[in-house]
């Protein structure tokens, strides 16, 4: 026999009864004095409000009401006393549940000839376990090594984004063509009637060398001959820049020529004060070396993010596996069908649920974290974050926001339930990555870009 514990709020039966370590059972009984008052407060709500021909709003008689309005009512506030007395008892009795409660089957229910009735409802439980953080477990803790290499690759690409376009004379292979398109036959005569279409192309996008060959070195008004399989890798993509139809395009491989109407390029920026003074502000940056240890600074933080992303990653994955916390799976794979907002099929569960299962036990684990460590986040550091955050959107304009700007949007923010969730959930996640660095022992390494990001080349 499992244990039965029994609980009573005025006059409300509500019984719990645990069926394995993981799943337990909640029994609401409800009589005539848990719903009596509160229905015919309601009632007298919907009266004042009802408006019916041949009676004054407000006016129309009660029992009218009741004959029209009565059992949708009555289900409106048992439903209401029911989410109330269900949490209200979760939380007395210090209950730690995963997901929701899931009303059971087997509960009988008929509002037209029954004035008490039973709700069941099953609880999927919170697994019991502990997680002991020292300085004898070891987590790896890489970081990039910010070398000469990464600098000059950071800068090609400061010199591409600030770069100025021109229009060259010849194509070079990371130039755009703008180019006219018309069909040629087997003789390579233009075909009446046949496409003619006005389109660029970026020859470093191309993957069929013949084609980036042809079109390299270009000039202006060069009529080029090419095949249409050359040019384009897929049907897709002859159907979109020829203007045909897919079905057309998966068998054209005619000749075309090409006539070059203009080239675009664009021209690498100078690394000079010029630069700086645009990056940075007037006087900054005044020299190439100062500009690159600005540079070493910034991709310092920058890959100081990823650092410790990928230093959860693996104090989860390690702690996921060695604490193998078991899970009420049964129960939150029917919560899973009965919540999804989309339809979710048996066999989409089955094969997503793996992942669900440990994003859930490393929530469990970090809450665990949490509580051992006493971990708390205030409303005033929720502000804090909120507002860095909104300065660092207008900042990535070149804007600087007045402070009752700020608080304005941060108000905004804070106000949405889903967006401060977002906010309080990511400082609670940085104070236990603080927990985590401080706690265990790092083997720190400093390995390359391309090694830290698994880069093959």
């Amino acid at each position: 026999m499992q244990p039965l514990y029994l609980f009573k709020k005025n006059n409300m039966n509500i019984s719990k009864k645990d069926i394995n370590a993981l799943t337990a059972e909640l029994s609401i009984t409800l009589s005539p004095a848990d719903y009596e008052t509160k229905v015919e407060n309601a009632i007298k709500k919907v009266q004042k409000q009802a408006a019916m021909p041949g009676f004054r709003p407000g006016k129309v008689p009660v029992g009218l009401i009741k004959k029209q309005h009565g059992k949708s009512i009555l289900v409106d506030e048992i439903n209401k006393i029911l989410n109330e007395a269900l949490y209200n008892y979760i939380n007395d009795n210090k209950i730690e549940i995963l997901g929701n409660p899931m009303p059971k089957e087997d509960s009988q229910v008929d509002f037209d000839n029954q004035t008490e009735w039973t709700f069941n409802y099953e609880l999927g439980l919170t697994p019991q376990f502990d997680v002991k953080l020292d300085n004898s477990q070891t987590f790896v803790y890489n970081t990039v090594k910010i070398d000469d290499e990464l600098v000059e690759k950071y800068l090609k690409d400061v010199k591409r984004n600030y770069g100025k376009p021109s229009n060259p004379e010849v194509a070079e292979e990371k130039d755009v063509l703008y180019i006219d398109i018309v069909e040629l036959d087997a003789d390579n005569n233009i075909v009446a009637g046949g496409i003619f279409k006005s389109t660029s192309i970026g020859i470093d996008r191309l993957k069929n060398e013949v084609a980036k060959a042809k079109l390299t070195g270009a000039k202006k008004e060069d009529k080029i001959v090419i095949n249409a399989n050359e040019l384009y890798d897929s049907a897709v993509d002859k159907s979109i820049s020829l203007g045909i139809d897919k079905e057309v395009a998966e068998n054209f491989n005619s000749n075309l020529q090409l006539t070059v109407r203009n080239i675009a390029r664009m021209e690498d920026a100078e690394l000079n004060q010029e630069l700086f003074d645009k990056l940075y502000g007037a006087g900054t940056i005044n020299s190439l070396e100062e500009f690159k240890d600005k540079i070493k600074g910034e991709l310092a933080l920058m890959f100081a993010q990823d650092t410790d992303r990928k230093f959860v990653e693996g104090v989860e994955k390690t702690l996921v596996e060695k604490l193998n916390i078991t899970l009420p799976d049964d129960f939150l794979k029917r919560w899973l069908m009965a919540v999804n907002e989309k339809p979710l099929t048996k066999e989409q569960l089955e094969a997503e649920y793996p992942s669900y299962a440990k994003s859930m036990q490393w929530k469990l684990i970090e809450n665990k974290i949490i509580k051992n460590n006493n971990i708390a986040v205030t409303a005033d550091e929720a502000k804090d974050e909120a507002s860095n955050y909104v300065r660092s959107q207008f900042a990535r304009y070149g804007q600087v926001p007045e402070d009752k700007e700020v608080a304005k949007i941060v108000d905004g923010i804070l106000s949405k339930q889903e967006e401060a969730q977002k906010i309080f959930e990511g400082l609670y996640s940085k104070k236990v990555l603080d927990v985590l660095k401080t706690t265990c022992k790092l083997d720190t390494k400093e390995v390359s870009y391309n090694e830290f990001f698994g880069i093959v080349e």
